[in-house]
């Protein structure tokens, strides 16, 4: 009997559903910097209306947020923990946020962690791996333009697909 080739964790439709339903996302490793990546993408996603909590062991404010040390030290349902740590540290957060009854995990763009995303998969959570929240969300929204890519097309019409109820 052949082997089943590994998922990818990068469904459309499981995106898409994340994004459309979540309402509070928890940014492990945002970092203060201006010019991270994960900077850019909780500022996209505060501008897009979501809540966003930073998660660090520093500790501070970022964007006017209040950070915390850990996903344990979240007060409110938290519906995605979106991941910019190293693939190694990614199945200690996945743990994290089985513990605190996340909806879903989010391993962002250029992160893959097999063993993470299977973890999280098992524990019943949505999943998507080695995807930027941010591209996806302007991608779904019809919103690239704002989302820091520049897709080449040229259209009067803004896209509807995916988001929407």
């Amino acid at each position: 009997m052949p082997s089943q080739a590994p998922r990818s964790f990068q469904e459309p439709a499981t995106i898409a559903r994340i994004l459309r339903e979540a309402r509070v996302v928890a940014i492990v490793g945002l970092s203060a910097d201006p010019q991270k990546a994960s900077h850019f993408v909780a500022t996209y996603l505060l501008r897009a209306g979501y809540r966003v909590i930073p998660v660090s062991p520093k500790g501070g404010v970022i964007l006017g947020q209040p950070v915390v040390s850990s996903l344990a030290d979240i007060d409110v349902p938290v519906d995605v923990v979106d991941v910019f740590r190293p693939a190694k540290d990614c199945p200690a957060v996945v743990e994290q946020a089985i513990a605190v009854g996340a909806r879903a995990v989010w391993i962002q763009l250029g992160i893959v962690s097999p063993e993470a995303a299977e973890r999280a998969a098992s524990a019943g959570l949505a999943v998507v791996m080695d995807r930027c929240i941010k591209m996806e969300h302007g991608r779904l929204s019809g919103g690239l333009h704002h989302a820091g890519m520049n897709t080449g097309v040229i259209s009067a019409r803004k896209a509807r697909i995916g988001l929407q109820a």
